[in-house]
């Protein structure tokens, strides 16, 4: 059918199609030739439609070739295809490797709408999302098709925009420095927020509205897959001066891992959280075990210039550490100086890559990412092999922001593009005009899989 899967789109599925089956019908042609002109996501199927000629198993075969905005597309044409779509998705047959997506909003779509920019097929598909808001919520992490996001009240969940799952992680209450404050007649009032940190207070706590305390106390948040507990595991790193707590999704709590601070970024291999330090030193927690204490597994980076730093794992299994180099710009976009702070906007100027010698302890600086691919920004840090994804990059960096300091410059220019590690130079990926700059927006990579609890 196709020898590459990559290359697989809608575009090409009615060529697909009719060379599997020549005497398709009129009607299934023209129902495809609608879902390509057609950008969202959660099309309903057209019932009474069917294209009976198509054989099942055919249609998934090529179903299976189909990236998710395009395959879950695909399953509300008529309902013979959403069948095959169905059966691919609960058989757990669809494997297909997904291409990272830009996951943002716009100001003009509603409250319930998100985008999802396919770098595949260089086009917007429109997620609606019925019972989340999500022009107001707060994106702090997405890892494999999950964002974790803060809503209205300060509370965080995990959701799957593709398929609508909501799941509640433990109450902010339940973060060791926050202490909800209520009324007489026990209403929530206010929340506590101490600076706490170790056996010292770093300053007199603050008081905050349920609705203000998500600006000051999220930094960046991580969802890993679990295999021991066939859960997920997820790491928060957060104020006073990012710290860091995790939980298990199913857990009531939240739980502290003192006493230290300023990280940056997490990865999780073999039940132990590898965070990174913003000094390039990485600390280690097993979280295995009913105990859990810090290690210090690598030392502070030498000659470290304090900028954005990420920690990553390639396909092959070897660990990367990346430091970002960002200047701020004088000028706006229009030449102009910029007078207000609320305007100032970063550029990414160079990009540095570590091999991270897990055996020597040592940190091995490497020249570019041959033929990989990076995407930081407030996701979970990505390495992937541009061969698996052809309308990716070889030695580029997919970049969004990630400041933890986001949440204080909503209106600010966003440091979004795709940058050379060859050159320099940075390319526009979507137009700037066409998304807003809160929540800011973020990479997500789709998946269709719910997120079992039981």
């Amino acid at each position: 059918m196709c020898s590459r899967a990559g290359t697989m789109s809608l575009r090409c599925l009615c060529c697909l199609v009719s060379r599997a089956l020549p005497k398709i019908s009129a009607l299934s042609l023209s129902l495809l030739k609608t879902l390509k002109a057609d950008g969202d996501v959660h099309s309903p199927v057209m019932e009474g439609s069917e294209s009976s000629e198509l054989p099942m198993d055919i249609l998934m075969d090529i179903f299976a070739l189909l990236e998710i905005p395009d395959l879950v597309r695909a399953g509300s044409v008529c309902s013979s295809w959403h069948s095959a779509y169905a059966i691919l998705r609960s058989s757990e047959m669809y494997r297909r490797p997904q291409t990272p997506c830009l996951f943002y909003t716009s100001e003009s779509d509603g409250d319930n709408v998100a985008c999802l920019y396919s770098l595949a097929e260089k086009r917007v598909y429109k997620l609606a999302l019925p019972d989340i808001p999500i022009s107001r919520m707060h994106l702090i992490g997405s890892h494999n098709g999950w964002v974790v996001i803060a809503d209205e009240m300060s509370e965080l969940h995990i959701i799957n925009p593709i398929t609508g799952e909501r799941v509640a992680l433990p109450s902010v209450a339940t973060i060791e420095q926050v202490k909800p404050i209520f009324d007489d007649a026990g209403a929530l009032q206010e929340y506590e927020f101490s600076q706490y940190f170790g056996e010292e207070e770093l300053a007199d706590p603050s008081f905050h509205a349920p609705s203000s305390l998500r600006n000051h106390l999220y930094a960046k948040a991580f969802v890993f897959p679990d295999p021991a507990t066939k859960s997920y595991i997820v790491a928060l790193i957060h104020n006073p001066i990012n710290q860091l707590s995790f939980t298990s999704v199913g857990d009531s709590e939240w739980t502290w891992l003192p006493p230290s601070g300023d990280y940056e970024d997490c990865i999780y291999i073999d039940g132990v959280l590898y965070a990174l330090r913003g000094t390039g030193a990485i600390d280690a927690f097993d979280l295995t075990g009913p105990n859990v204490s810090r290690k210090v597994f690598m030392d502070d980076m030498k000659d470290y210039v304090y900028e954005s730093l990420y920690i990553v794992q390639t396909p092959s299994g070897d660990v990367l550490q990346v430091l970002r180099e960002q200047d701020v710009a004088a000028t706006d976009s229009h030449g102009k100086d910029v007078v207000d702070i609320s305007e100032m906007r970063k550029e990414t100027r160079k990009i540095t890559v570590y091999k991270v010698d897990m055996a020597a302890k040592e940190f091995l600086r490497i020249n570019g990412l041959n033929e990989h691919v990076l995407f930081l920004g407030h996701n979970q840090s990505l390495c992937l092999a541009a061969e698996e994804f052809p309308h990716l990059k070889a030695n580029h960096a997919y970049l969004t922001d990630n400041d933890g300091r986001i949440a204080s410059f909503r209106s600010n220019h966003r440091n979004i593009g795709i940058f050379s590690l060859g050159n320099g130079s940075t390319e526009e990926i979507v137009p700037p005009q066409l998304w807003c700059s809160w929540p800011a927006p973020i990479w997500i990579t789709p998946n269709l899989r719910k997120m079992s609890l039981d």
